[in-house]
């Protein structure tokens, strides 16, 4: 990934530094469990920990170099490691182990951690909407069916159902972390035909992990499950940033990304102060959700294991992780900062819409006073039509009009904007368990 998209802390997990620093955990994790029953010398396990190499960037330089060699990463690193012990204790790294109990319990342990990574993240991305909705609550808006006016709502019902929403991709995210939460070293085929059941449970005891029955790897649909928490996360991200690109359109003007002092909207047209954020996280999601196409087809391997996809997953993995922290590390602070044009918002509902936002209950009070629901909704389409036709308030319309038998208090109520968002707690409610 590209540093303009790489969060350090997420980034950190997933250099040549790290990932062999945890193969090198599990060798040594595995030599001593070998000794502890008994395949291994005590004084070799314990000589290969005290003599184990530092992974650093000298370290790494040697592998790849050794690697153009052995033309394999995980050879090359043993034997990087093995000469640095020296024998005859290095000659007990990798005993009994083939490259998939290393490569693939390193992995999922660091994934493991990008999972908890994130789960802070959605932590402080649930928290901001749900703040935003709390405050937002009463503030009434249009809300748009189709792009088109339909009836009013609040832009704290918006940001509750997103934080509602990102609630979910949490869950999601919960479950996606105990999925890759596990790791094996059952050998070649993953029968333990040359390893005891013994060193896999106390290897992955000491990495967190649950050991798991597996081919000579581990079953792919854990990962894939990974790939769509984050993707869902994405979508969730993508939902919320559409909206406020449609919001902040000229010709409504009810929400505004925030916009620092010195910022630059248009390197042509100074007046400008473009949801570039919003589009930004947008296009992000579609490569989260690509991903997510990428580990599903990584599910299906040959037999008890073919290589097809490691290639992916040394990109998608890492990639997947840092976009997703990205995304929602920017989300929450848009979330947060969005600027909220209330004013304009409650012109758009009342004056712009000539009053329209109300015509189904001036529908349901026709059918209340007597006319069948068709008589009633041809009469308020026809209104309707002349207020957006004519640009006259839709009330004016209906006064006018013999046909409509409404007094003035059922008008009244009709239109009473309180009456119909008298529900909105309903929101409130459902944030409760956040």
């Amino acid at each position: 990934m590209i540093p303009r998209y790489s969060p350090p802390d997420m980034a950190a997990l997933f250099t040549d530094t790290a990932r062999f620093g945890l193969w090198l955990e599990v060798e040594l994790l595995a030599t001593e469990a070998q000794a502890s029953v008994g395949v291994v010398p005590a004084e070799d396990a314990a000589t290969c920990r005290a003599k184990a190499p530092t992974v650093d960037e000298v370290f790494v330089t040697d592998v790849l170099e050794r690697e153009k060699i052995t033309d394999h990463d995980v050879a090359a690193f043993v034997d990087v490691v093995q000469e640095r012990i020296g024998a005859p204790a290095g000659s007990y790294i990798h005993y009994g182990l083939t490259s998939s109990d290393v490569v693939d319990t390193a992995l999922c342990a660091t994934l493991t951690r990008a999972a908890d990574l994130l789960l802070i993240d959605l932590d402080h991305f649930v928290a901001a909407l749900k703040q935003r909705a709390v405050e937002l609550m009463p503030v009434p808006v249009t809300g748009r069916t189709h792009g088109m006016h339909a009836e009013p709502t609040t832009f704290g019902a918006k940001f509750a159902l997103w934080a509602l929403q990102a609630d979910r991709d949490r869950r999601r995210l919960r479950a996606a972390r105990g999925a890759i939460a596990v790791g094996k070293l059952s050998g070649a085929v993953g029968t333990y035909s040359n390893i005891d059941p013994a060193v896999e449970a106390q290897v992955c005891a000491a990495l967190g992990l649950t050991p798991v029955p597996a081919t000579q790897v581990i079953a792919r649909d854990r990962h894939a499950e990974f790939f769509y928490a984050c993707a869902s996360i994405g979508a969730t991200v993508e939902l919320m940033c559409t909206e406020i690109r449609h919001l902040a359109r000229s010709e409504l003007g009810e929400a505004e990304e925030p916009f620092r002092a010195g910022q630059k909207g248009s390197s042509a047209m100074p007046h400008k102060r473009n949801p570039i954020l919003s589009e930004r996280l947008c296009g992000l999601a579609r490569l989260l959700r690509g991903y997510l196409g990428a580990g599903l087809e990584d599910v299906a391997l040959w037999h008890e294991r073919d290589i097809s996809h490691s290639s992916v997953e040394r990109v998608a993995l890492p990639d997947a992780a840092l976009l997703a922290c990205y995304v929602l590390r920017k989300a929450t602070g848009l979330a947060s900062g969005l600027v909220i044009h209330a004013d304009r918002a409650l012109d758009n509902l009342t004056t712009g819409s000539y009053g329209l936002v109300f015509s189904q209950s001036v529908l349901l009070a026709l059918v209340s006073s007597g006319r069948t629901r068709d008589e009633a909704y041809r009469i308020v389409q026809r209104d309707a039509r002349a207020a957006w036709d004519e640009r006259r308030p839709f009330r004016e319309i209906l006064e006018a009009d013999p046909e409509v038998t409404m007094t003035a208090g059922q008008l009244d109520d009709a239109f009473d904007l309180a009456r119909a968002l008298r529900h909105t707690e309903r929101f409130a409610e459902a944030l409760g368990v956040l």
